[in-house]
């Protein structure tokens, strides 16, 4: 190899490569920013005398319409079509069902789960898909999002080494290998890999990156369980607890065949026992508020709202079994489907001097009333501190009366509409999901991965055919799908494009990696391995994958032909060890789980660390072993 001389103009990029880090580091301003600022010195540079080489000018823009930005852009529409059907609350729901609401059990389902999807199509559009469901069990666990983002986006990343398409690097790897191939003897050609190849070494990173965080995950994860505000996870019994002294609970309880309450009204109950029945089922059939006047039947199951005490006392004097967590309840008491609002009389309300009773609160309008807060004083059927139990039911209600209501959000919804009540509660899901539009949003995902696997259509095109797709046949119309799109995220991978280009095309790369390369020269075989995969993963950081397995693949071949090495396995080392991306956002599907989980990037610096670490040992591990 010809020796290369540092010029200005690698210099300036070297620089401005230190000024990125520096800034991604030390956070003086969001990231996205960080990455438009250095695009605008990169293009402002190219102008002084000198330095024209640095970007084509005409040219720097172009990031913006990439095949990378215009994928994250597609699939974030089509995950947001497939989130409006509903079909990601199912997914969700299920999850809940078989991992439970503890983390220790949902991080290795969400993870291995989209670790196997990884596999089969691109990263950043696995993760991108299950962000809506990490969203939704997020909130019905209260488990942060912090929490579960990190470890979906990281497995997402180790699912692309588990096939030949999961990643770019390793689609382009045979290509590579056939470019090289040209230049050399016919005795020291390589075999190209099959699609199945890399299968062993993916799958032992992705089980690695489980055990990660489910054993160390209570250490190395940002921030702890969140706790929410008053239209999320559980905070409807701090809500109710700090405004209107209430402690309650959602309890599930299964009354069994030919139990004593057989024939009582839920009502009466309800009276002697200062609880609130807000849920009921019955034969396969769930009635939600079911009207007070509804006598029991057996067997059921009953959604109670009240302290947990009182209803444990009332289970043992009935006989009931109280079940350690909502089961048939999960979905229609889960904080994306229902919650706790504040409803006010207003003075020319037709409701004035009538009773919830007498309007039939909960069959009318859907919504189970816990309190009256009327000036300084508070009427429910929990009896606190400061006031004694009451049957709201058969209170009159007055102008500027405060109702605490116990709702779906699609009634609370319907009764926003009604000039009878304002409602105070603004913070609620409002959006309209379209189950009848699953069958379109599926046929559309599916016409978008097969022409990912079985064709040779650009990706971006193959994505946004889904994309396209779902809006056309209205699946979510236009403005939905604009709302759709993370900005942050699209300007933070465009801006970073242009640096990426100017890092190979002044042979700044190159230089670098001359320069280590020839610090490892007459090193053992498998030293130079991990030599070339350490600067692989060094490279993929401040640069995209693509760029720095096309940069290292051609001269980790070289290095290995020169020491006697096997060149095949040095190239497949450059392509699995740019997927090496944990330490800074600059990877996609990082800059994606970003924003929604609020992370710095001190926390992939942290977490990231030590994934990075057991990244190199275990790849390099089971390449030696598999091959």
């Amino acid at each position: 190899m010809d020796q290369i001389t540092l010029s200005t103009e690698m210099i300036v990029v070297l620089a401005l490569l230190g000024f990125t880090v520096f800034l991604f580091v030390s956070e003086i301003v969001r990231v996205d920013l960080s990455a438009i600022i250095v695009m605008v010195l990169l293009g402002g540079l190219s102008y002084v005398p000198g330095l024209s080489g640095l970007v084509d000018i005409n040219h720097l823009f172009d990031g913006f319409a990439s095949n990378a930005v215009i994928s994250i852009i597609a699939v974030m529409i089509i995950g947001a079509g497939l989130d409006k059907t509903g079909l990601m609350t199912k997914v969700a729901a299920s999850i809940l069902k078989y991992g439970g609401t503890t983390e220790g059990r949902i991080i290795p389902i969400i993870s291995g789960t989209v670790g196997v999807i990884s596999s089969f199509m691109q990263n950043v559009g696995a993760a991108a898909l299950f962000l809506p469901v990490v969203s939704r069990i997020s909130s019905r666990t209260n488990i942060g999002m912090a929490r579960l983002l990190m470890p979906m986006g990281f497995c997402a990343i180790l699912g692309g080494t588990m096939t030949m398409v999961g990643s770019s690097p390793l689609i382009l790897l045979n290509d590579l290998i056939k470019a090289t191939n040209a230049d050399l003897p016919s005795e020291q050609q390589m075999e190209t890999f099959g699609l199945f190849s890399v299968t062993p070494i993916g799958l032992a990173l992705v089980i690695t990156g489980i055990l990660y965080f489910t054993f160390f995950g209570r250490w190395v994860l940002p921030g702890a369980t969140s706790k929410g505000d008053a239209a999320s996870g559980q905070s409807m019994n701090e809500y109710l607890k700090r405004l209107y002294g209430l402690k309650a609970d959602i309890v599930e309880v299964e009354v069994p065949e030919g139990n004593i309450l057989l024939g009582q009204s839920f009502n009466d109950l309800m009276d002697v026992h200062h609880m609130y029945i807000i849920g009921s089922y019955f034969k396969g059939q769930r009635w939600i508020s079911p009207v007070v006047e509804t006598e029991i039947t057996t067997p059921c199951r009953l959604a109670i709202l009240g302290r947990k005490k009182v209803i444990e006392e009332m289970a043992d004097i009935y006989g009931l079994k109280i079940l350690p967590e909502l089961d048939i309840f999960t979905e229609e008491f889960a904080p994306t489907k229902s919650g706790v609002a504040e409803i006010v009389i207003p003075p020319d309300s037709q409701v004035i001097s009538k009773t919830a009773q007498g309007l039939a609160l909960r069959k009318t309008y859907g919504m189970s009333m816990l309190a009256i807060h009327r000036g300084e004083e508070t009427f429910s059927h929990v009896e606190t501190e400061s006031h004694e139990a009451s049957r709201i039911g058969r209170v009159p209600l007055r102008a500027g009366d405060t109702l605490v209501v116990h709702v779906q959000w699609e009634n609370l919804t319907r009764i926003n509409r009604e000039k009878d009540f304002v409602v105070v509660t603004s913070d609620f899901p409002q959006e309209e999901l379209r189950p009848q539009k699953v069958s379109w949003a599926l046929v559309f995902f599916a016409i978008a991965v097969g022409l990912i696997l079985f064709t040779d259509v650009r990706l971006s095109l193959c994505l946004l055919t889904g994309a396209a797709g779902m809006i056309v046949t209205k699946v979510l119309d236009i403005d939905e799908a604009y709302r759709a799109v993370g900005w942050n995220t699209v300007f933070l991978l465009a801006s970073l494009i242009p640096l990426g280009q100017a890092v190979q095309s002044t042979g700044t790369a190159e230089w670098i990696a001359q320069g280590i390369l020839f610090v490892l020269d007459g090193w053992p075989i498998w030293a130079l391995q991990a030599g070339i995969a350490i600067l692989a993963t060094v490279f993929t950081l401040v640069m995209s994958n693509v760029g720095a397995t096309v940069l290292l693949v051609p001269l980790a071949v070289s290095i290995a032909i020169a020491a006697g090495g096997d060149p095949a396995i040095f190239a497949m080392t450059v392509a699995i060890s740019t997927s090496n991306s944990f330490l800074i956002p600059t990877h996609q599907v990082n800059a994606l789980i970003m924003g929604p989980a609020g992370y710095r990037v001190v926390d992939f610096v942290r977490t990231g660390g030590v994934m990075t670490i057991l990244f190199l040992i275990v790849s390099m591990f089971m390449m030696n072993i598999v091959f």
